[in-house]
């Protein structure tokens, strides 16, 4: 089906930035929007404004490091004054940022941790282990908790022993593996179809012990086939994103966005057209909710 063929896309839930920095600064990480400074309220309000009037149901709290805006309680409570669910991805792992956190726990719909095999911890310079990311998880008392898993050089027996320590735990696990461009696959000392094995095999590793859905399967497969065979494949997201300074876009990676500050026609307008960008790795990577 073409582009032009297609229903206009229906949003239901945002990504939100709540900075444009990050101090745990993950080396792998795939952000392409790094700028100082954070979220403002007024900003934030005008965004959920458009954001209402677009149909959306909920907002996700996401990077830089949500536990570290200075005004995250009000963030969460101007959503829920227009009716908008929350929920909030983080790395949080300091006393005082899973604190703060355990204080708005009950404000959230969802809340998802962030953590890392050791190959990725050792590959991004992390400190994100799955024990750390439980601890953050049982310290807050969201309705709902997820752990989110990136993997790298994962053998059969850390797979195994990440399934130990998540064997009781009562949360959902979303596991993806660690993306490399091509100047960190030679840094590696890896060529492309050894990149695409090692993830390959690491998944392996992980589906004997852990339930993996095929929807996440269909994803990997389209993901490596992506890497291998590259094409030009049209975006059509369903996703929207706005970045800290407050630029909507239809996801990180859009070369094109609008501001929340334009008119409302302007914001329908840009929405109502197709996205006009290519799926790259990158960008499949984070979004798998493509139509």
């Amino acid at each position: 089906m073409s582009s032009a063929a297609r229903e206009p896309a229906r949003f239901t839930e945002a990504l939100v930035s709540t900075a444009g920095h990050c101090k745990i600064a993950c080396g792998f990480c795939l952000r392409p929007d790094r700028t100082p400074g954070y979220l403002t309220i007024p900003t934030y309000t005008r965004t959920l404004s458009r954001l209402k009037e677009l149909g959306v149901e909920g907002v996700c709290l996401t990077g830089g490091e949500p536990a570290h805006h200075p005004q995250l309680r009000d963030l969460i409570r101007l959503a829920h004054q227009f009716g908008l669910a929350v929920s909030v991805v983080t790395s949080a792992r300091t006393a005082a940022d899973v604190a703060g956190l355990a204080r708005i726990g009950h404000l959230l719909a969802n809340l998802t941790v962030s953590a890392d095999s050791a190959g990725a911890m050792h590959l991004g310079r992390t400190t994100r282990s799955v024990k750390t990311a439980l601890a953050t998880l049982q310290a807050v008392p969201a309705p709902a908790k997820v752990l989110h898993l990136t993997y790298w050089d994962v053998p059969d027996t850390e797979a195994h022993a990440i399934y130990t320590a998540l064997r009781d735990a009562e949360i959902e696990v979303q596991i993806s593996p660690v993306m490399l461009d091509t100047a960190a696959q030679a840094k590696a000392g890896l060529s492309l179809d050894e990149y695409v094995q090692r993830q390959r095999d690491d998944t392996d590793h992980l589906a004997r012990y852990l339930q993996l859905s095929p929807r996440f399967q269909n994803h990997l497969t389209a993901l490596h086939a992506l890497l291998l065979h590259p094409k030009s494949r049209s975006c059509w997201s369903n996703l929207l994103y706005i970045s800290a300074d407050g630029h909507l876009r239809r996801c990180p990676y859009s070369s094109t966005g609008v501001s929340v500050q334009a008119p409302r026609s302007v914001i329908r307008d840009y929405l109502a057209a197709p996205p006009g960008d290519n799926v790259t790795p990158d960008c499949a990577a984070i979004c798998r909710a493509a139509r």
